[in-house]
Formats: C-alpha cells, structure tokens, sequence
C-alpha cells in the first residue's frame, strides 16, 4: 500500500468512497490536506502475453500505470487542534491513514479530533484502533448522529 497526496483527478473515485459528489470532493482536494491510499502499481499495455506477463521491457510508450484507490483522509488544523474532516475506504487502508494526521499532530504538538456517524461500526473501529478515544456525541449531519473522538498525543 502506497500513501500519496490527493489531486483532483481523484475526486470522483473518493466520491464514490465518500458517496458525495464528485464537485464537493474537488473542492475538498483544492481546500484540505487530503492524502490516498492506493494498491501496488500495476503496469498494463500492448505488450503483455494473456497471463498478463511482460514480454519486453517496461519502457513501452504506450503502458499506463495504475494505483487503484483504497481508501482517504481529509483534514485540516485550526485552534490548536487537527480536525480530520472526512476519511473512508478500506479497514487497513482507513488505518494507515489516519496515522497521517496523527503524526502532523505529534509534530506540531496538537491534539487531533474527528466525528465518525454513529452507525459507522467499522470507522469507528478504526479510529478506536489508532489510539482516538470516544468523547460523546458530535453534531448531526443530515439528521444522521455522530460521535466525537479526540486524541492527545
């Protein structure tokens, strides 16, 4: 698994993630920290046999490499505090990037904060898993419940 910023040629693939729309995902690229994380390149083209095997070398000017996206975090710092405002994807992947803002709050001695939806069994798991503790209900979204973990590095 490969960690990278997010451009906004991501957008509609964390849309899909995010089950938001793909303009609201943009503008979320444009306006936070937003890093991905993707699977192991592949490389693909013309000069693969039908087992997907190379037969010649990686220099083709026609190969396209792919890095299908598993997962995101969004987040942003104000008022001594980083505030993961949206993240998704796989359960590993969801892991590994939340230690992203975690360790932008470790380095800037900054306690981190994130609102999960109350339903959200497995982010919350997740966020429980990289050290964020519960601390009550958040504010609705949509009339949907959330809850409020912080952690303090």
């Amino acid at each position: 698994m490969e960690i990278r910023d997010a451009v906004e040629a991501d957008a509609a693939t964390l849309a899909g993630i995010a089950d938001a729309p793909t303009d609201v995902m943009r503008n979320l690229v444009h306006d936070r920290t937003v890093h991905v994380a993707t699977e192991a390149n592949t490389v693909t083209g013309p000069n693969e046999d039908a087992d997907g095997a190379e037969t010649d070398d990686i220099d083709r000017p026609d190969a396209t490499t792919e890095e299908p996206i598993v997962g995101f975090v969004s987040y942003d710092a104000r008022d001594r505090t980083v505030h993961v405002t949206q993240f998704g994807g796989a359960a590993d992947a969801v892991e590994r990037l939340l230690e992203e803002p975690l360790r932008f709050a470790r380095a800037e001695r900054m306690d981190a904060e994130l609102l999960v939806g109350a339903d959200a069994d497995d982010l919350r798991g997740a966020a429980e898993r990289v050290g964020f503790q519960q601390q009550g209900s958040g504010p609705r979204f949509d009339g949907q419940r959330t809850v409020r973990y912080r952690l303090q590095p």
